[in-house]
C-alpha cells in the first residue's frame, strides 16, 4: 500500500515567517513536529498577518537538544540566542526543520476562504493534499 503524504499548516510568527519567504531563515524551530509523513509545510504568518503566505519544502528533520540544536544552526535560524532559549525553556529535546524549497505566494490566502472552521494551530494541523492542490 502506497503511503500518502499529507500537507501541514504551522504557525509562525510574521517575523519568521517573513524571514523564511526572503531566505533569511533555512531552518524552522520547534518543540513538537508531525507524526504523519508530511510533503509540504504551508507557513500561517500569524497574528496580526493571519494569513497564508506560501509553503516549503524540507529535507529532513533533526532532533536533539535545545543547546546542540542552537550550537549547529543558529546561524541560519533568524532567531537570537534569548528568543530561542526561551522558547525551548524547560524542554530537553526540540526539533530543527531543514527548509528545501520555498514558495511565496503572489496573493496571500486567508484560511478561513478555504479551510471550513479555521482557527489557527497552536503548532500545526494536518491538511488533505487535494485542498491545497488548488493553490500550487
Amino acid at each position: 500500500m502506497k503511503n500518502t503524504l499529507i500537507d501541514a499548516i504551522l504557525s509562525i510568527k510574521p517575523i519568521y515567517a517573513e524571514a523564511i519567504i526572503s531566505g533569511r531563515k533555512k531552518v524552522e524551530f520547534r518543540k513538537k513536529v508531525f507524526k504523519k509523513d508530511v510533503e509540504r509545510i504551508f507557513i500561517y504568518s500569524s497574528s496580526p498577518t493571519k494569513m497564508i503566505i506560501g509553503y516549503f519544502t524540507f529535507t529532513t528533520i533533526i532532533e536533539d537538544s535545545p543547546e546542540k540544536l542552537w550550537e549547529k544552526y543558529h546561524n541560519v535560524g533568524g532567531i537570537s540566542k534569548d528568543d530561542f532559549f526561551n522558547y525551548y525553556e524547560n524542554v530537553e529535546k526540540g526539533f530543527c526543520i531543514i527548509i528545501d524549497i520555498v514558495v511565496k505566494f503572489r496573493t496571500r490566502i486567508d484560511p478561513i476562504n478555504l479551510i471550513e472552521n479555521f482557527t489557527a494551530p497552536q503548532s500545526y494541523i494536518y491538511l488533505e493534499n487535494k485542498k491545497m492542490r488548488q493553490l500550487t
